[in-house]
């Protein structure tokens, strides 16, 4: 790769990093057929203390990817995951790669509406899901529905302990059965898929070009789409991670909690792909339960834990009341959202390791940057570009034109693990690039205004794009806009985030009303939790006379930020 603009910030890199990476050749299935082929023996995923090693997870990928292939899977079809962190969701992951197919990736805590906008949009006809998700799957209209839906029961993959403890006749029992699996028919149970005699070395095999994975994210314009990522910006952005931090080894020694959803991108790559490529024990928890993760850490502190800061500072409040220790956790990496001196600082005393800031976006795979793992790093910044990365400073208004040094700008970057586009979505994919004056590649537009300084240290200023990131998700204001304005005592409504010490911004609907209607803040929220994820949902909701608008008449979000600032502030 050629890298023809300047890099100061490779003089901060921690020792060890390389300035520059040979890219991978393989693709995503190669990387893990690599770790399984080293480390056979080897704890790959623990999942409640139940432990299944490199060459059973290997067996089981080629058994699940015959078992596809057999239902009709052709490389290049979609296939979508509906998977908590589980066990299957990485077998599922690598098996629909081994056969060229494209995995499709979804929050199961999505509503009905939110998942059937993405089938609408990729028309994948196999599904690999939940138990717990299956009925909502089945009950897609006609005109969005499978052909296949593939069963998965979390709890076949715990220990038989307890499996055991789930079927007591208690209420407590019968609640968390309830939480991890339901009763479905209608579907090809996962365990028959594994019935398949493994897929024979003959058979088609993806190339790093093919198209691995599409991520749908609310990206810089606020309509959900999928990114295309391909084998090669997978396996590259995997490979920077590595390089970031090269004081990890690779095999037993490393450990990586998945305390993130590997449907996200972050969660993804720094949990399934980088951890796989390390020959890693991954450890799944199928959501973030504290005392999940204090009983592993009491047995095996992770090497490398990835999560948001209100994790850090959760995790480490129950570890302080039950007297845990979190020594031992060597890297953590923090993402999605600001992170303050005053997490980073109790937590690496208590761990003795380093907690530090990365930064990316599901369209470059995601991550661009991060900070050192080491005494060069810069609290309140997002760190250098990883290895192979290029970032300029830009005009908003004319993306074609430098800022000067230091001063406020768009940030535009481009390097191996940059996306080639949205899904069937050309203008959109056009908006976000900015062509190349050179024999590169061209830029694409992250939406974020930054300030780099002398050493190449990147902070984020603000954001052009009004996406809200809440706890790590990425909502788009005019998605829960639009479904408030289907309440009936709502006329006009105004979606935006403020500052959350908890979750980086609260999302908060300003809304007029209709008149004689009179503000119930609870009803809205629940006519907006029948249909949005829980995340989406507003924490707060006020009452304007009327929204602040341009001479076009477009609503300005960032008065009504202003506005509600305020009035929260009285």
């Amino acid at each position: 790769m050629t890298i023809s603009t300047p890099r100061p910030w490779l003089a901060s890199y921690a020792d060890g990093v390389p300035v520059e990476l040979e890219l991978p050749r393989g693709s995503l299935y190669d990387l893990v057929e690599a770790s399984i082929a080293e480390f056979p023996d080897n704890a790959a995923l623990e999942f409640f203390g139940r432990e299944t090693t490199y060459a059973e997870m290997g067996l089981q990928i080629g058994r699940a990817a015959e078992g596809l292939r057999l239902l009709g899977v052709q490389k290049g079809d979609t296939v979508a995951l509906v998977l908590p962190n589980c066990p299957q969701h990485i077998v599922a992951f690598y098996a629909v790669l081994r056969i060229g197919a494209i995995v499709v990736e979804h929050n199961p805590l999505y509503t009905p509406r939110e998942l059937r906008h993405q089938f609408e949009d990729h028309a994948a006809k196999v599904v690999i899901a939940w138990n717990n998700v299956v009925g909502t799957i089945q009950a897609f209209p006609a005109d969005v529905a499978v052909d296949t839906i593939i069963s998965v029961d979390v709890t076949r993959a715990m220990p038989f302990a307890t499996r055991a403890l789930l079927r007591l006749p208690i209420s407590k029992a019968r609640d968390s059965r309830k939480a991890l699996t339901a009763n479905v028919r209608g579907t090809v149970v996962w365990e028959e898929l594994l019935k398949s005699a493994p897929i024979k070395p003959e058979i088609v095999r993806p190339d790093a070009s093919d198209v691995a994975l599409i991520q749908y994210t609310s990206g810089t314009t606020g309509s959900p789409k999928g990114a295309i990522l391909t084998h090669l910006n997978l396996t590259t952005n995997a490979a920077q991670a590595r390089a970031w931090v090269p004081t990890v080894t690779r095999g037993e020694g490393c450990v990586v909690y998945a305390v993130l959803p590997m449907f996200h991108a972050y969660g993804l790559t720094l949990c399934l792909t980088f951890a796989m490529s390390m020959g890693a024990r991954l450890v799944l928890f199928p959501k973030f339960d504290p005392d999940l993760v204090l009983a592993v850490a009491r047995k095996r502190p992770a090497t490398f834990l990835p999560a948001v800061p209100p994790i850090y500072q959760r995790l480490q409040a129950a570890a302080n009341e039950k007297g845990v220790s979190l020594q031992g956790i060597q890297i953590s990496i923090s993402g999605a959202m600001p992170l303050s001196a005053s997490v980073v600082e109790p937590w690496e005393k208590e761990t003795g390791g380093y907690l530090v800031e990365g930064y990316g976006l599901s369209e470059t795979s995601p991550v661009l940057m991060a900070n050192p793992v080491g005494p060069t790093r810069v609290a309140g910044t997002v760190g250098l570009p990883l290895p192979n990365t290029e970032i300029r400073v830009v005009d908003p208004e004319n993306p074609t034109v430098d800022r000067a040094p230091g001063d406020e700008g768009e940030l535009i970057v481009r390097g191996p693990q940059v996306f080639s586009g949205y899904w069937k979505k050309p203008e959109e994919t056009a908006a976000v690039f900015v062509p190349t004056s050179d024999d590169g590649a061209d830029w694409f537009r992250t939406g974020d205004i930054v300030t780099v300084d002398e050493a190449g240290f990147v902070r984020i200023v603000d954001r052009i794009k009004e996406i809200i990131i809440t706890g790590g998700f990425n909502v788009a204001p005019s998605e829960v806009e639009d479904t408030l304005r289907a309440h009936p005592d709502v006329s006009d409504v105004a979606v935006v985030g403020l500052p959350s010490a908890h979750s980086g911004e609260d999302v908060v609907a300003a809304v007029v009303l209709v008149d004689g209607s009179k503000l119930d803040e609870e009803a809205i929220r629940d006519f907006a939790r029948s249909n949005l994820a829980a995340y989406k949902v507003p924490r707060r909701v006020y009452q304007l006379d009327e929204l602040p608008r341009s001479l076009i008449g477009k609503v300005l979000r960032r008065e009504v930020r202003e506005k509600l600032t305020a009035e929260a502030a009285d």
